[in-house]
């Protein structure tokens, strides 16, 4: 029947008895199957090499670009109880607005004239500073006389001692003087003995040499006891001057240990002053805190410490805040195998939730509901997730992202890459092969210069 053999039955059995076996010698639906087959292969054969761009394809939410701008909680800087609540949960409140009162719950501050109080107590130290201030201006106009008058005298002793010095001298000369008449007396007078034994002078002269000779020996001893007193004089002089040097030294010592006493009270007491200005100052910063104010523009989302009378604690969360002027940016993730195929600056397209989007990730430029970005952050240590995060902003090349996202929602993001022919992506799929790393030339430029170190300013 198929005419596959040489036994052929076409003259044992009369086949146009058969209306069906009539009909196949003129059946042309085989070939036109054939050319349908052979049709779709030339186009899914065309199909295999139409461009197709390589993507990395990962989950993340919608996020702020500034870290500023991004929802915050505020905190009580001190311990207190919440007393009066001026905001409610979706109100918007300007940079400054009160949000909540609270009162003071530490005993060493609920007395209500602290402030004044303590200001007294830093007038009255400033007023002993002040009297230790003149005490020590009245001790160094006293160490200044004794200092002229330690020199004065000092300068006086030194005169007296120059004239001890010279009246020695003085008397030096004077004794030798002295000794000179008394040999002179003594000569004569052994002279005038001779001459008195030989007859040539007389008793007269004799007498009158002898008298001589006492004479000049009496003004001899008389000029050694003044030289003597002179000496004296001048060991006096020397211990005078010692006596004052120790006398005003002692005296300075003690002026000078007085002035350090009293520099000493001063510098405790100016402590105490600085101390207490330290204290006053942590007073009226303290008391500002009573009233938690809003750190910028923006919305309260969330009260998380509620109630009147509630206390809380240092740093406790009081509220949650979301600032009223943002700038959107999305927090992509992607596995540290792809990491090395993005780059800053790289296009990236976003689909958000909440708006629909027909997309052919091989084909970016057909899809619909997509929106452009490009990255402006990497990471350079892995999160907890075991990925690495990715910043994207808004490319201005791209229309505006939608006015209705709001920060948290689910946003899903396509890195593109190189362009490639559609076989040679499902032949990398099919082998597991990561996407081809490719970057032109300005592109690696600009991310050299991104990644220069900046030179430090001398």
């Amino acid at each position: 029947m198929l005419n596959i053999t040489h036994n052929s039955i076409a003259d044992r059995i009369n086949i146009n008895s058969f209306s069906s076996y009539n009909k196949l010698p003129g059946y042309k639906a085989s070939r036109v199957l054939v050319r349908i087959i052979l049709f779709i292969m030339g186009i899914v054969m065309l199909f295999l090499f139409l461009p197709w761009t390589q993507n990395i394809r990962s989950k993340g939410y919608v996020t702020t670009l500034q870290p500023e701008q991004r929802p915050q909680t505020i905190h009580s800087v001190i311990a207190g109880r919440i007393e009066k609540w001026f905001v409610r949960e979706g109100n918007f409140v300007n940079k400054g607005d009160t949000i909540v009162y609270i009162s003071e719950i530490k005993s060493e501050y609920f007395d209500p004239e602290l402030l004044s109080r303590t200001e007294s107590q830093i007038t009255a130290k400033e007023m002993s500073v002040r009297s230790y201030m003149e005490k020590i201006k009245s001790l160094d106009a006293q160490i200044n006389a004794l200092i002229k008058t330690q020199g004065l005298k000092m300068e006086q002793a030194v005169n007296y001692i120059r004239q001890a010095e010279l009246k020695i001298a003085s008397d030096s000369i004077d004794i030798e003087a002295a000794r000179t008449n008394f040999t002179i007396a003594e000569r004569q007078l052994n002279r005038t003995e001779v001459l008195y034994e030989d007859g040539l002078k007389s008793l007269t002269d004799l007498e009158e040499k002898k008298i001589k000779l006492q004479e000049t020996q009496a003004k001899l001893i008389s000029a050694e006891n003044k030289l003597l007193s002179s000496r004296n004089e001048l060991i006096n002089a020397q211990v005078e001057l010692t006596s004052i040097e120790a006398q005003y030294r002692d005296k300075l010592a003690k002026a000078e240990a007085e002035k350090y006493t009293a520099l000493s009270g001063m510098y405790d007491s100016e402590a105490a002053v600085t101390k207490m200005q330290n204290e006053y100052m942590n007073y009226s910063i303290r008391s500002g805190f009573y009233y938690v104010t809003a750190p910028q523009d923006g919305y309260i989302t969330k009260t998380i410490a509620t109630g009147i009378g509630e206390t809380i604690k240092e740093g406790e969360e009081l509220v949650s805040i979301m600032p009223s002027s943002y700038q959107l940016a999305v927090e992509m993730y992607v596995n540290p195998v792809d990491l090395p195929l993005i780059r800053l600056g790289q296009e990236v397209r976003i689909m958000f939730d909440g708006w629909p989007a027909i997309v052919f990730s091989g084909w970016p430029n057909s899809s619909y509901g997509t929106f452009g970005g490009e990255v402006v952050a990497i990471d350079n240590f892995i999160s907890q997730n075991g990925k690495y995060r990715l910043l994207l902003a808004h490319d201005p090349a791209e229309e505006e992202w939608p006015d209705g996202l709001r920060v948290g929602s689910g946003a899903v993001s396509m890195a593109l890459l190189k362009d490639v022919p559609i076989w040679y992506e499902i032949w990398r799929k099919l082998n597991g092969f990561p996407p081809d790393y490719y970057w032109s030339e300005e592109q690696q430029k600009e991310e050299i210069k991104q990644k220069a170190p900046l030179k430090s300013v001398k």
